[in-house]
């Protein structure tokens, strides 16, 4: 039987502690170390009996690990997966890939030269919902794609802004949150082409917006819309609706709806409509329930790790697919910006 592999953490925040949980539940791999200065992370490394190391380049030199998660602020994410690619090591890069497109350009191209591999952590892509959701537009049921609607609302709490980086421009839900909704869109229906967008700081006033909406086309010739704030007591994110992380109060209500000339899906309560006979707006409307199985998603990404750090999956969601759902997001901010249509593939070539 093969030896666990030994697994690094860089960052002990919120998703870091996660990644350490799921880690320790693992038979598969076992803690190598943390990389984090925070007196809070030395810690937590003494508490788990591993090494705690203030730079991560130290971590790497000294224990070698098989991998590293690498889930710190979103600025140091490009220095330490190129570090890692340097030293040989493959990593799990938590979403978003970069803090810019621009960035994101130089991590491929380091992975194209080491062949080390990379994962980025968009792990809604590993939930079953969304797999189903895929297959089902894939195969047809819905028929040609027409519209996409995807509603993201729901209300933070004040103390959340305490972090004086979640005030500021790419600390709001645009980057920090509809990114994941961006990367479903994008894996179920196919890439976006083209971005308009408008944005307001209007119920918080701070420098980052706090709702937006959104207009995409789809490479496929479907049109979607995508409404987002934080600001509002709703049940319509996928937070609430997929019950996907226990912390969040789970709500019977859908957050994405894919629509065609076939058919339409409710996601995530994953309700198929149709016409049973001759289609049209006086017949009856028939419902079917797809039910997929249960997983944690963020298991599943692990399990998926370690089966790329030993050769025998390739990254679910490599560097440059992760760059594609960035791209949207920075397409958005722009689009909003100017008030122009803007191509998420051209925003790449330019920072090619």
């Amino acid at each position: 039987m093969n030896a666990p592999l030994r697994i690094a953490v860089a960052g002990a925040g919120l998703i870091g502690r996660r990644h350490l949980e799921l880690i320790d539940a693992s038979p598969n791999c076992v803690l190598a170390g943390i990389a984090d200065p925070a007196p809070a992370a030395r810690e937590l490394a003494g508490a788990c009996g591993v090494g705690w190391y203030a730079d991560h380049r130290a971590l790497l030199e000294q224990e070698k690990p098989d991998g590293m998660v690498v889930a710190s602020p979103n600025a140091l994410h490009l220095q330490m997966a190129l570090d890692c690619a340097q030293a040989g090591v493959p990593a799990l890069i938590e979403k978003p890939v970069t803090d810019t497109v621009a960035a994101a350009q130089r991590l491929c191209a380091a992975v194209r030269r080491t062949g080390v591999p990379m994962l980025v952590g968009h792990h809604r892509r590993h939930n079953p919902i969304i797999k189903a959701a895929r297959e089902t537009v894939a195969n047809g049921k819905l028929g040609r794609l027409t519209a996409v609607a995807g509603l993201w609302l729901l209300k933070k709490p004040h103390d959340y802004f305490n972090v004086a980086w979640r005030r500021e421009h790419g600390g709001g839900p645009l980057l920090i949150n509809l990114i994941h909704d961006i990367d479903n869109l994008r894996f179920i229906c196919g890439e976006i082409t083209e971005v308009q967008a408008m944005t307001s700081n209007e119920a918080r006033g701070f420098t980052v917006e706090d709702t937006a909406a959104l207009l995409l086309r789809f490479a496929g010739g479907a049109l979607g819309t995508v409404t987002v704030s934080d600001t509002t007591p709703a049940p319509w994110s996928w937070e609430l609706s997929s019950g996907e992380n226990a912390a969040y109060p789970k709500q019977d209500q859908p957050c994405y709806f894919f629509s065609g000339t076939a058919g339409s899906l409710a996601v995530p309560n994953m309700e198929l409509w149709s016409y049973a006979q001759q289609p049209g707006w006086y017949m009856p409307l028939s419902r079917e329930a797809i039910a997929p199985a249960a997983l944690d998603p963020l298991a599943e990404q692990l399990r998926h790790f370690i089966a790329v750090i030993a050769g025998r999956e390739q990254p679910l969601i490599p560097v440059e697919d992760a760059m594609g759902t960035l791209a949207v997001v920075e397409a958005v901010s722009e689009a909003a910006r100017t008030g122009q249509k803007i191509s998420p593939g051209r925003l790449m070539e330019q920072a090619a």
